[in-house]
């Protein structure tokens, strides 16, 4: 390793434990179902020097799995039953500067709600608009754009006023959020067909509803892609990723919700595949918790879809 790298690697190393370090010890999520793990990891864009890219992600979650500390509870206990989203985000990242890239995302989501109303089991099911999240990534720290910090946040666009949904299950947390982050990527032979990524993003509300303050949230991805293999003469090529994505969130905080049944420590292990050819790129991946605890009873998902199409140019 040359002192150049060196003291990139250390930079990298650097940003993400003063990231992790800035974090209080009652650490929180921004929404109920923990949606942040698919903000960071393999597919999403981290930037590679090409001018502009745009995407469309697809994200599926059922929770189903009634989890109390560190091992699955009653479901007796809970009166909610099930959580069922799906996740639909249109985006697109452009290269405005040498060492500054923009990026916007714009989701919609899909929510089926089962819960006990005390009069019967009843489902209850909205889709509407989610909260948009404007980012900024300086590349600057390195020529081959390799590191790199993040700033941004997300706006109150979703709808956080459905009758029929708690709090902490709405589609919108209501509240603006300031997003800090940084990422770091690279080879690990000297062939460059194996690498490596890092990557975490803080969610911290600066400003809330006056009966419900969702809490902060860490997700950090950590994960290898090999180069793979080459298909239809050179044309495709399809890599198979490893990646752990590692979640902290906190207690919702105010007098609606269930601050006593929110945040959680979580660890996903998500293998995936990523297909390319020219200018477009497909990548999945299916997630499944290997370690997590929670905070009084709450329903977990015992596993976790991705998938999302993006266009270079």
């Amino acid at each position: 390793m040359t002192p150049n790298s060196s003291r990139t690697a250390l930079v990298a190393a650097a940003s993400l434990v003063t990231l992790t370090a800035t974090l209080s010890p009652t650490l929180a999520r921004a929404c109920a179902c923990g949606c942040g793990v698919f903000s960071v990891g393999a597919g999403n864009l981290m930037p590679d020097g090409t001018n502009g890219t745009l995407f469309v992600e697809y994200d599926f979650m059922n929770q189903s799995k009634n989890w109390s500390s560190g091992s699955s509870a009653p479901a007796d206990s809970n009166a909610d039953k099930k959580i069922r989203t799906e996740f639909l985000t249109l985006g697109g990242q452009y290269r405005v500067a040498r060492d500054w890239t923009v990026t916007a995302e714009v989701p919609a989501w899909n929510r089926a709600f089962t819960t006990d109303t005390g009069d019967g089991i009843r489902t209850f099911k909205h889709a509407a608009l989610g909260d948009v999240r404007l980012l900024a990534t300086y590349t600057g720290l390195s020529r081959d754009m390799s590191l790199g910090l993040i700033a941004g946040v997300k706006l109150p666009t979703g709808d956080h006023a459905y009758a029929n949904f708690d709090p902490d299950t709405e589609i919108s947390t209501g509240s603006t959020d300031v997003l800090l982050g940084a990422y770091k990527q690279g080879a690990l032979n000297r062939n460059g067909d194996v690498s490596y990524f890092v990557q975490g993003i803080w969610d911290k509300p600066v400003d809330w509803r006056a009966n419900y303050r969702p809490g902060e949230e860490l997700n950090v991805a950590a994960g290898v892609s090999w180069a793979g293999w080459s298909l239809a003469s050179g044309k495709v090529t399809l890599a198979p990723v490893v990646q752990v994505i590692s979640s902290i969130r906190a207690r919702d905080h105010g007098a609606s919700g269930h601050p006593a049944d929110s945040g959680y420590e979580r660890a996903v292990l998500a293998p995936g595949l990523e297909l390319q050819s020219g200018p477009w790129r497909i990548f999945a991946d299916v997630a499944v918790p290997v370690y997590q605890r929670v905070n009084g009873n709450q329903l977990t998902a015992p596993v976790l879809f991705k998938a999302m199409l993006t266009r270079s140019f």
